[in-house]
């Protein structure tokens, strides 16, 4: 009688749990395995584990974690690991997005392996693979819930390493050489200040402009956003859980138009997949912008942020000798939301990382710099206001592609736009290939292949490796003195103020 207590408890126990994933929104099995099955579990993900690296197809985005197979952590999951120990509700909802990044890259690798792999696995194909990989999560997660010390561990491994190489900073002298480089930085943030204000002034360059929009209808207006956005169902750590259908929704409704200074097909976003060049090709003819949802941590609350990038076929020389040139080109627009729907910032870099912008709203201040000698905000203009409906509209400079321009949309009925579609950011890591197959748009380490730029030689004393290449969502190091990553949820809470921050969560 006493074991069969005992086994009846533990099904209800991981019942429990899976039918919390399932109501997470995760997808899952029901029924996970059995203690034995879970030993099988782990010993099967470790097969999978050797053959994603003997294909070189592992995923370059969220961090593994050493002795936990199923699980992966980025920095905003990361910024939750003391939060996490707070409540059971806390730790399985912390827990569910760990396994949520886990089954999302490796839905990508799975993917990506080629079809004899399956066959060494054990499995009929990619679906079966990842089956598979949600059936083993829920007994996993069940048997470390269920041990102290492992949740102790896990919450002190759930770091993800910065993209800054302490040995290439030491091997820099970066204590020394960091000192022109900052003068250099505050050079060219000068330069980029006045061809802000020089894009302010009517037709200042001459140059044709090609507006893009969206292929969408706008938003209905702020207050159908803001209910929507009142609306929206929180976790037990306090993050905003939209379904799919309300993230797209928001994407939509917030995706800017966008004026390319243009002078050649170098200026004209596409869409990417692999041909036979060592980079991946755009795609001209189908313009797009990738799209994905992002979170910051501002004000003791979660906000929500909507991320859209578009890629260009490449940076073209200016000179002979532009160590800034190569092949592809992207730039990365952010809004963050208020809950309300109110746009606090725009901020933006290249696809490397490289020139980080804030442009505030007028609820955000920025504040003095905690070290002068680092990179903290160039911040050379603030938001227009925009009217319920309107849509943001960003100007981008011919060849380096630079954000020098904001405002709002006129939404007049002039003809010549070009539109665009909205496409998951998630599809760049499986670009179709010539072949008929798939292949991540990044290598493991989150660089893009082919991608390479001259200034590499120059400044790799700063510790990022290959400066200048496009990056993965997830390694994008943005300033060469200091530290400072685009994901980084607390990155705005340190930097500027929110004027009038509601009271309460």
């Amino acid at each position: 009688m006493t074991a069969f207590v005992s086994v009846v408890r533990r099904a209800a126990s991981l019942f429990a749990l899976t039918s919390s994933l399932v109501l997470s929104g995760c997808a899952v099995v029901v029924g996970p395995p059995v203690p034995d099955d879970i030993a099988a579990c782990e010993r099967w993900l470790e097969r999978l584990d050797e053959q994603v690296d003997v294909h070189a197809v592992r995923d370059g985005g969220a961090a593994r974690l050493p002795g936990w197979r199923f699980l992966r952590v980025d920095r905003l999951l990361a910024s939750y690991r003391d939060e996490a120990g707070a409540s059971e509700a806390a730790w399985a909802a912390w827990g569910r997005r760990m396994v949520a990044l886990d089954e999302l890259a490796r839905t990508a690798e799975i993917r990506n392996l080629p079809p004899a792999s399956m066959a060494s696995l054990g499995v009929g194909g990619a679906p079966a693979a990842m089956e598979r990989v949600r059936a083993c999560a829920p007994g996993l997660w069940a048997r470390l819930s269920a041990d102290p010390l492992a949740r102790e561990r896990l919450q002190q491994a759930a770091r993800v390493p910065d993209d800054y190489s302490p040995v290439m900073r030491g091997l820099g002298l970066y204590p020394l050489t960091r000192w022109p480089f900052f003068a250099g930085v505050e050079r060219e943030q000068r330069q980029w200040q006045k061809r802000w204000d020089q894009a302010a002034q009517p037709d200042p360059s001459g140059v044709a402009r090609e507006r893009y929009r969206p292929a969408v209808d706008g938003p209905d207006g702020l207050t159908d956003v803001t209910d929507l956005l009142l609306r929206l169902p929180r976790d037990a750590l306090g993050m905003p859980v939209p379904d799919a259908a309300t993230a797209q929704r928001l994407l939509a409704a917030y995706a800017p138009v966008i004026d390319i200074d243009t002078v050649a097909d170098h200026d004209r976003p596409g869409r990417l997949s692999w041909g036979a060049s060592p980079a991946p090709e755009v795609n001209l003819r189908e313009p797009v912008l990738y799209q994905r949802i992002a979170h910051t941590r501002l004000g003791g609350r979660t906000l929500l942020q909507l991320v859209y990038s578009l890629w260009f076929p490449e940076r073209p020389a200016r000179s002979g000798l532009d160590l800034l040139a190569g092949r592809i080109d992207a730039v990365v627009l952010r809004l963050t939301l208020d809950g309300r729907g109110r746009v606090l910032m725009l901020d933006s870099i290249h696809g490397c990382g490289c020139y980080h912008v804030f442009v505030p709203g007028a609820a955000m201040a920025l504040r003095p710099p905690t070290d002068p000698g680092t990179e903290w905000a160039f911040v050379p203009a603030r938001l227009p206001a925009l009217s319920p409906g309107q849509r943001l509209r960003v100007h981008l400079s011919a060849i380096d592609h630079q954000l020098v321009g904001v405002g709002a949309d006129a939404a007049t009925a002039e003809g010549g736009a070009v539109t665009y579609r909205l496409l998951d950011e998630d599809a760049l890591r499986n670009l179709p290939t010539a072949e008929g197959g798939h292949r991540s748009a990044f290598w493991s380490s989150g660089i893009m292949p082919g991608t390479e730029r001259g200034e590499r030689a120059l400044f790799w004393p700063m510790g990022i490796a290959s400066p200048g290449a496009m990056r993965q969502w997830g390694r994008h190091p943005t300033a060469f003195v200091g530290r400072r990553h685009f994901d980084d949820p607390t990155l705005l809470a340190e930097r500027f103020d929110w004027l009038d921050e509601p009271v309460g969560r």
